[in-house]
């Protein structure tokens, strides 16, 4: 009789227990292993048809064949982010969240400015322009005392819509930046609101560091001109664009 006994003990444990788990347990797991409410699933910045303007020059023989060849790729691109490469006046960038939790909520994303200096003057990279760039959802002036995003006028996104994520659900944020009057490192912060707490979340560029993004200049110490896969040296004497 004791065995019977806890036999069914045992096995209405085991139903309350796979009910909680499935309801709440797999969240008191992720907590206690420390994973974050939200994953940052992708970034993305949008450089097509858009000129480059890098912080530094670039003056080694090195670093100037890598810009002229066709097949450096990945080389030349960490070459371009050790060089602080921006976009000029504004840009787009796409980020993808995920959830970890059965139900959470982002309350607030705001830019963060990390550094803000004179516009960059290292060398202009002129790129093969067919059309112009598409509109985005979010926007966020980066030249305001306190950047924050708006969809049209001047009324923050999140003062009047929050978004809601449940597990391994996906949102697609698309989100433009404008900054005309410096040069702006910057990366974002997600407030998250999950099982009763709020944690922040840092989102940063595609290369782990800051976003880039800079105002124009009068003139650059170099310029360089898209012809197929690299990149070559161009004169423009004193003319802003060439």
């Amino acid at each position: 009789m004791a065995g019977i006994a806890s036999a069914v003990i045992l096995a209405a444990f085991g139903v309350v227990f796979t009910d909680w788990y499935n309801t709440h347990g797999s969240d008191t797991v992720q907590q206690v292993r420390g994973t974050a409410s939200v994953t940052v699933g992708h970034v993305a910045v949008d450089y097509d048809e858009r000129d480059i303007v890098l912080r530094d020059s670039v003056t080694t023989a090195e670093d100037r064949a890598v810009m002229l060849a066709s097949y450096a790729g990945q080389q030349r691109e960490a070459m371009l982010a050790r060089h602080k490469m921006a976009l000029i006046d504004s840009m787009n960038v796409t980020v993808v969240l995920i959830g970890n939790r059965s139900s959470l909520r982002i309350v607030n994303i705001e830019p963060r400015v990390l550094a803000r200096l004179p516009a960059s003057q290292g060398a202009r990279l002129i790129a093969i322009k067919a059309g112009e760039a598409g509109t985005v959802d979010m926007a966020a002036n980066l030249d305001r005392p306190a950047p924050r995003f708006t969809t049209g006028g001047d009324t923050p996104y999140f003062r009047k819509k929050q978004i809601d994520l449940k597990r391994d659900e996906p949102v697609t944020l698309s989100l433009s930046f404008t900054g005309r009057k410096a040069y702006y490192e910057f990366d974002l912060r997600a407030t998250v609101l999950a099982d009763g707490r709020t944690e922040e979340i840092v989102i940063k560029g595609p290369d782990g560091g800051p976003f880039r993004l800079t105002g124009e200049a009068a003139r650059y110490r170099s310029y360089y001109r898209q012809t197929g896969g690299g990149w070559e040296p161009v004169s423009c004497g004193k003319r802003r664009t060439c």
